[in-house]
């Protein structure tokens, strides 16, 4: 993942998918993961489209890790 990941979020082209690591207020787990298309960017936030929650506002200032990934693999007929 990237040593500076908010930078690496600044730049990219919306529509890239990545997947984003970010503190989250649990005391159990303290951080989640956010995987799917960087849809928007704003100067302290970016919002990533995932399948299972939709549209995640993530705050950079929370964002630990990031990294471009590739796309999912195609559905496989029966």
């Amino acid at each position: 993942m990237s040593s500076d990941p908010a930078r690496l979020l600044g730049t990219l082209p919306i529509g890239t998918r990545v997947v984003v690591r970010y503190r989250i207020e649990d005391a159990v787990h303290g951080a989640t993961d956010a995987l799917g298309e960087l849809v928007a960017r704003q100067v302290d936030t970016c919002t990533v489209r995932t399948r299972s929650a939709g549209d995640v506002v993530i705050p950079l200032a929370d964002v630990t890790a990031a990294k471009t990934v590739p796309p999912p693999p195609a559905h496989r007929g029966r």
